[in-house]
């Protein structure tokens, strides 16, 4: 392993947290950042539980982001989205979390984060959240993708 990229999380035996720990997120330098460019993260096996009955919730987490300086890396994201495992929250506020403690981290130039969760009750519930660096393009490219949203 590389000494100056400074993982905790890459290259090590993993330990899950028994709870929400935004904590373990680590970023990387991005070698592009003058380059517009995607990158997807897809998360097939993401639970939470349920605020009130305590019963968990399955999804797809899906997040898609334009780096700026600093990127997520894919170990610590995979620890955390694991995290929520016992954790008691809405699916809105999965994704939000989700969202806002990513754009903390790494301060992206855009990102958005989708929740497809399965059905519970009969409903389907999948969220959506999304930004864009205020006072840039990339806010405008936010406002266009949440008007444009499942059509």
């Amino acid at each position: 392993m590389r000494d100056d990229l400074q993982l905790n999380a890459l290259g090590r035996k993993t330990e899950y947290k028994s709870d929400y720990a935004p904590e373990v997120l680590e970023t990387f330098v991005n070698k592009h950042p003058g380059n517009d460019y995607w990158v997807r993260f897809n998360c097939p096996e993401f639970t939470s539980l349920c605020p009130i009955t305590g019963q968990p919730d399955f999804a797809e987490i899906r997040i898609s982001y334009l780096p700026d300086e600093l990127m997520v890396e894919s170990k610590s994201l995979k620890l955390y989205l694991f995290s929520f495992r016992n954790h008691g929250d809405f699916h809105e506020d999965c994704v939000n979390i989700i969202m806002k403690d990513l754009i903390k981290l790494m301060n992206p130039k855009y990102i958005e984060v989708t929740g497809l969760f399965t059905p519970r009750g009969g409903i389907s519930i999948y969220p959506y959240a999304n930004y864009g660096r205020p006072g840039t393009k990339y806010e405008k490219l936010a406002e266009y993708r949440l008007q444009q949203h499942d059509l």
